[in-house]
């Protein structure tokens, strides 16, 4: 079963040894230096930034990170996803997330995870309208996960890669919050 908390500062050596494995290091480009983890997961950890950090339990064990942000508090990348001719609708929500070891990777755990964290976002942000989330276009993992978890590809963007190595090439998926029932 796959759960969740939000992160704190004693599962930081967890987030680093997760995030120098080659299968993250790849995408995630970050630092993995007990300063660089504490620097940039620390504000999130103490609630002292908007996002949610969260760590996901399988079965009560450690595997993954999941971040959980609304556009409106991270203006930045709504206006890149909308300069790149996305639809970025009020109240949209991102996420990004990761399995850390690799042995669990291609198991299904992350779309579980996402399927988890789509219907978890819609209780818990009543205000969220939808989900979008782009990906490298040459993180074939990373968008077949979101394909298999029930997003759809809306579109192909140019957008700033999360490492210099990559070229511009995005995926962006969307999933939107689904119809109440009908009030007459």
């Amino acid at each position: 079963m796959i759960t969740w908390r939000r992160l704190g500062e004693a599962d930081f050596p967890q987030v680093g040894e997760w995030l120098s494995q080659p299968h993250v290091a790849r995408w995630w480009n970050h630092e993995t230096s007990p300063e660089a983890v504490a620097r940039d997961f620390g504000p999130a950890a103490r609630g002292e930034e908007p996002s949610e950090d969260l760590l996901v339990l399988l079965d009560g064990r450690p595997i993954g990170l999941i971040q959980r942000s609304r556009f409106a508090d991270y203006p930045e990348y709504g206006t890149e996803l909308t300069a790149a001719e996305v639809d970025v609708p009020e109240g949209a929500m991102t996420v990004d997330y990761l399995i850390g070891d690799p042995a669990l990777t291609g198991r299904g755990h992350g779309a579980e995870l996402i399927r988890a964290i789509v219907a978890a976002t819609w209780a818990d942000h009543p205000g969220c309208t939808a989900i979008i989330v782009a990906v490298h276009a040459a993180n074939r993992p990373s968008w077949r996960v979101l394909e298999n978890a029930g997003l759809r590809r809306i579109a192909e963007a140019s957008l700033e890669p999360d490492n210099p190595i990559d070229d511009r090439a995005h995926y962006v998926y969307r999933i939107d919050r689904p119809a109440g029932p009908a009030r007459g």
